[in-house]
């Protein structure tokens, strides 16, 4: 019986065969060896410790539809490169995923880290083709390919130095693909005859992998329970690729797939310190518009240091039940990306605030942790996030047992320091970290204290 598979095959076929109207085999062949020999560096990127991301930029698929109507993939590669993405999946099948080879060829161009063809490789033209736009790797998959063609296509892209992902759906295609030589077997947990998902799939097939070949765990990952799964399990890789895509911010998805904090930096008021957070990009830093703070910023030194910043890093105004409109002007002219209210700003205050500036605004609710009765309020609160801190910026901790079953996503914050925070993360995994005075000297920003804010926050395993 026919299938959505069979169909691909298929049709990738006749692609090849209008492709070498334009481009004969010979010429494409030549075209590829001409090129430096690529060194494998797909295949390195998956062997680090720990488990490697391969992010995929994909605009539409056969069992989703469209899942990127507005699809700036280049942007999209930046993003992923800059979140720490190991590796970029593209996909430049055109009819059921919408892709093309010049997404990767451009992708190639903007970025660094390695890149797979996502395609139904079928003739060695397409491994030819891969090489010439840029490629380091490429897919293929034993559901549409005999053992003898797997075999010849590892060769033909083994002398191109590209790496292969031998991708199997059951214990047969594991079987397989060892026999060819696979040296990277990849699992898919969609099938790909009726688009079902299991996630199990890749459980129960990665005892039949030999120890030595890489194992990725592909399709279904949608959350850090996910991944933490595939470690278990001994994968060496997850590739993802509807939920970054259909995420609002990919860098802070990521973080969260990988079981890693949002890193906001708060209080900075000097062209230095924007200069480290610039070097270091953690996902936010805080300016403080509150005259009782030492940290206090006024609108003009704001604006200043907003034109410094990375765009990569988000700016957030933290404020003490100060005037709407005030925040409102802030948000509006492009002065800060966030709003962080540390006082007793209520929830009128908060739709008020959101009708005043643009839609998308997030906004973070810092609660005093006093008492489980806080913890309810703080759980009902319509803020976009929620913060807990014990006091404004007096760099005091508390106890963090009683947030270990709070539902919402939230930031801590209060006392946390490059000592403490691998820590904090471990016991409570919040959304994200909050630090001020912890990553001070004499009350400035302390360069080397930032970095190693950062570096404890980002190596937790």
């Amino acid at each position: 019986m026919s299938n959505i598979l069979d169909e691909i095959a298929a049709y990738a076929k006749i692609r090849v065969k209008e492709s070498q109207k334009l481009i004969p085999t010979a010429m494409m062949k030549k075209m590829a060896f001409s090129l430096p020999k690529g060194d494998f560096e797909f295949e390195k990127a998956l062997k680090k410790p720990g488990i490697s991301f391969i992010c995929e930029c994909k605009k539409a698929s056969p069992s989703k539809g469209l899942i990127a109507p507005d699809f700036p993939y280049i942007e999209i590669a930046k993003e992923y490169e800059a979140a720490g993405a190991d590796c970029i999946s593209v996909l430049t099948e055109p009819k059921w995923f919408l892709g093309s080879e010049r997404y990767l060829s451009e992708i190639s161009e903007a970025v660094t880290i390695p890149i797979i063809r996502k395609d139904f490789t079928v003739d060695p033209y397409m491994i030819y083709e891969a090489k010439v736009i840029g490629a380091s790797a490429i897919l293929l998959i034993c559901a549409i390919l005999s053992e003898e063609e797997i075999k010849e296509y590892i060769a033909i892209a083994d002398s191109l130095g590209l790496s292969q992902i031998v991708e199997a759906h059951d214990e047969a295609e594991i079987e397989m693909a060892v026999r060819a030589g696979a040296r990277i077997i990849g699992v898919n947990n969609r099938n790909l005859k009726d688009f079902t998902v299991d996630t199990n799939n890749s459980k129960r097939l990665r005892q039949l992998v030999p120890e030595g070949v890489i194992f990725v765990s592909e399709s279904g990952v949608k959350t850090a329970e996910d991944i933490e799964n595939i470690r278990e399990m001994g994968a060496d890789a997850a590739l993802v690729g509807e939920t970054l895509m259909r995420a609002k911010d990919k860098r802070q998805k990521l973080n969260e797939l990988k079981g890693l904090p949002n890193i906001k930096m708060c209080g900075v008021s000097r062209a230095e310190d924007i200069a480290v957070i610039n070097e270091l990009k953690p996902e936010f830093t805080g300016f403080v518009f509150y005259p009782k703070s030492i940290r206090n910023v006024s609108r003009e030194q704001a604006a200043e240091l907003k034109k410094l910043l990375n765009p990569a890093t988000k700016a957030v105004g933290v404020f003490v039940d100060k005037d709407i409109d005030f925040v409102a002007g802030l948000v509006n002219d492009g002065i800060i990306d966030m709003v962080q209210l540390h006082g007793n700003e209520s929830d009128e205050y908060i739709a008020e605030l959101r009708e005043k500036t643009h839609e998308g605004l997030e906004i973070i609710k810092v609660f005093k942790v006093d008492g489980p009765e806080k913890l309810e309020v703080a759980e009902k609160s319509t803020a976009d996030m929620i913060m807990f801190d014990p006091g404004l910026g007096y760099g005091n901790t508390f106890n963090w047992e009683c947030l270990k079953n709070f539902p919402r996503k939230y930031i801590l914050a209060g006392g946390l320091n490059p000592e403490n925070v691998a820590e904090a993360v471990k016991t409570l995994k919040p959304y994200g970290v909050d630090v001020s005075s912890g990553i001070e000297s004499d009350g400035k920003k302390d360069p080397d204290k930032m970095a190693a804010f950062y570096k404890a926050a980002r190596e937790i395993r």
